[in-house]
């Protein structure tokens, strides 16, 4: 059996049975893609170590159409790709290569960029909120410093899905797991003061307002897309004479932060960012050092 014939029905078996979204199977059938590309279509029982091993140096020395190389991590994602493909294989019963003999190259880990609770002050500010956009715009950085949502769960969220009375809501995020949401009561209240001044009666809490996205049928207005929210908190970040770079993963950064620097079990806040792995939200312990010191030089007792 070449790979070819069962790179569908496995893509197929991830968003069925393995419950991940239609982007993380995209870009699983990309780097599989990649793979039937070196190996000329191999046939699933002819991929050996060494075969792999081939592949690795292959992938390292890839350059895209920018002539761009591939980073480690992604190199990784490559592997990972791989190795799930082959588990699935050992599952069905068909002979190939053991998933357990893939071993991923060590990344290191990646500096966590966060805001202060002042930078954030300073970020919002800077936005107008005498108009709808304005509204729209405050509304949408307090509730991602507020939850610690990812940027596309913010920008599937729907107006009916948000409690501003209970300042609470449910979120569906990878692996269509849902969790519970919580929101300060100035996000509540930025909300609520955006979905009372608008005029219409679309389903999303978040709109574009630019022209370019309104329906020539409808007049109904789009709803905003991930990489709208990321061209809103660069203005703003602008305005406000934050050097850093600021993304919607930063506000998701200084949330999950800012918790921790207040006292937070680390336990609590991978419930709320919505982490499979406790070890993916230990990223952030290295950011609470200054904190940790701080500490101990408080509550350690000093021999005199």
């Amino acid at each position: 059996m070449y790979m070819s014939e069962i790179i569908t029905e496995y893509i197929e078996h991830l968003e069925v049975e393995g419950g991940r979204s239609a982007h993380t199977a995209e870009n699983y059938n990309l780097y599989l893609s990649r793979f039937i590309e070196f190996t000329n279509d191999i046939k699933v029982g002819d991929i050996t170590p060494e075969v792999v091993r081939k592949y690795r140096l292959w992938l390292n020395r890839f350059k895209n159409s920018h002539d761009d190389e591939l980073a480690t991590i992604t190199q990784s994602y490559h592997l990972i790709a791989l190795r799930g493909f082959l588990n699935y294989l050992s599952k069905r019963g068909i002979e190939s290569m053991s998933p357990e003999k893939i071993e991923l190259p060590k990344t290191s880990r990646k500096q966590v960029t966060f805001l202060h609770y002042d930078e954030v002050e300073r970020l919002l500010e800077q936005i107008e909120t005498n108009n709808e956009s304005g509204l729209r715009d405050r509304a949408i950085i307090e509730l991602l410093f507020s939850s610690g949502l990812r940027v596309s769960e913010l920008v599937n969220l729907n107006r009916d899905h948000i409690n501003t009375k209970r300042h609470e809501f449910m979120v569906r995020g990878k692996g269509q797991k849902d969790r519970p949401v919580f929101i300060s009561e100035s996000a509540s209240s930025h909300i609520k003061n955006y979905i009372d001044e608008r005029k219409d009666n679309l389903p999303p809490l978040f709109l574009n307002y630019s022209r370019n996205n309104i329906s020539n049928t409808s007049g109904d207005y789009k709803r905003l897309t991930a990489r709208s929210i990321q061209r809103i908190i660069n203005k703003y970040a602008k305005l406000a004479d934050i050097t850093k770079h600021v993304s919607p993963h930063t506000m998701r950064h200084s949330f999950a932060t800012d918790l921790l620097m207040n006292g937070a079990d680390i336990r609590s806040v991978q419930v709320m960012l919505g982490h499979s792995s406790i070890s993916t939200t230990q990223v952030y312990t290295h950011v609470t050092d200054e904190h940790l010191r701080e500490v101990h030089e408080k509550f350690h007792s000093d021999i005199i």
